[in-house]
């Protein structure tokens, strides 16, 4: 039986990705895989139809007919209105759908009898690395956050020597080191800017140092003979299951701000990245914090879609208070389509293969990756039961 994967053109505001290139299709395409893409779906990130073409995709001008007659879709974006009635019944949909805030997208598709795979949710574990959306598109993120805030700086990042005198290097402060947070630092520290990184969970400090920055200690008194967390381990617990940083009480993230406003009023680009999955992002820097920043220092704030981690952060937009710089940009990766859409494909192509077999597409509830990240089945909605 032959499995029809279809891939229609993004249609949300500002949405340059494709969820599939032609190099990911030429890997999928076998004798039980077709693939039909619609027309000019890839152009936004660099592939022209005719890339698709020479490797076997059709081209569908029509989207609903190119929807109709899918097995399984691959998406960016959550699907529209006009998508998911276009859907046909036992379709497979696989896309970023942002499920926290889509409840009622989600019941819509429970109701066309759509089974729906959120890439946010695939489980960080081991045998999920190369579906891991999240990471894939964060990566990028960190990279592009660190040359937003060095185009935007009025002086160079690296130390130069010059005989007209010594430059010295601009000094980069990292807030957040999950995947996003570790490449800003390493992209920092490449353009030889003086690195720092924070956060709250210990474990990652090593990760921090081994990338040539340094780790902001805020119990600087506290004895640290090993470089690690305290003795008793006490801030390991600071990391959920899935290797997300915990959210932390009221009190503990005043405590938090107050002794990390002086590191930040150091900083000549302070790039913020903390998160927590279906929460609004945490406010590390307040607006007193920015009124001690230097003028002419930038912030970059990647938690700006989650409301940002700064209390003047307005989201996709980019202001200057007192003489600092703010940017809070929406969809980052999509600021890199080309190789944004490589990942993303290749995180969609590893999820779906494995469920395609002889008998069509195979949707097991008990595997260790589909099941949890499978919000929709049959009818009914999985997200959140």
């Amino acid at each position: 039986m032959s499995v029809r994967i279809c891939v229609p053109r993004e249609t949300a505001a500002g949405e340059s990705r494709v969820a599939l290139t032609p190099d990911g299709a030429r890997r999928l395409l076998s004798d039980d895989v077709s693939i039909a893409i619609e027309t000019g779906a890839g152009r936004a990130a660099g592939f022209p139809d005719a890339a698709y073409e020479d490797v076997g995709v059709e081209i569908f001008p029509d989207p609903g007919r190119l929807l109709g007659a899918a097995d399984v879709v691959f998406k960016v974006a959550p699907p529209s209105d006009a998508e998911v009635n276009g859907l046909r019944r036992g379709a497979v949909l696989a896309c970023l759908l942002r499920p926290h805030e889509n409840a009622a997208l989600i019941e819509r598709l429970a109701g066309c009898g759509v089974t729906t795979l959120a890439l946010e949710l695939v489980p960080r574990i081991t045998r999920a690395q190369s579906m891991d959306a999240l990471s894939s598109q964060s990566n990028l993120a960190g990279y592009k956050a660190v040359l937003l805030g060095a185009n935007s700086l009025g002086r160079i990042f690296p130390l130069l020597m010059t005989a007209a005198g010594t430059l010295s290097p601009a000094r980069v402060l990292v807030l957040g080191a999950g995947v996003a947070g570790l490449q800003a630092i390493a992209t920092a520290r490449r353009l030889g800017a003086d690195t720092w990184g924070y956060d709250i969970r210990a474990a990652v400090r090593e990760e921090i140092e081994s990338l040539g920055a340094k780790f902001v200690d805020l119990d600087e008194g506290a004895a640290r003979d090993d470089g690690g967390a305290d003795d008793d381990g006490a801030a390991d617990d600071m990391e959920t299951e899935g290797g997300y940083a915990k959210e932390l009480e009221e009190a503990e993230q005043a405590r938090q701000r107050e002794l990390l406003a002086r590191h930040v009023a150091r900083a000549d680009v302070v790039i913020t990245t903390a998160l927590v999955p279906g929460r609004p992002a945490p406010v590390l820097i307040t607006e007193e914090t920015v009124d001690r920043m230097k003028p002419g220092s930038v912030l970059v704030d990647l938690a700006g879609e989650a409301g940002g981690n700064c209390a003047l952060s307005t989201p996709g937009e980019t202001v200057v208070e007192g003489g600092v710089t703010i940017h809070a940009p929406l969809n980052v990766p999509g600021s890199l389509p080309y190789h944004a859409s490589q990942l993303l494909g290749r995180n969609l192509s590893a999820l779906v293969k494995p469920m395609i077999g002889e008998e069509g597409v195979a949707v097991n509830l008990e595997d260790d990756v589909i099941g949890p990240c499978c919000v929709t089945h049959a009818g009914e909605v999985r997200f959140g039961a």
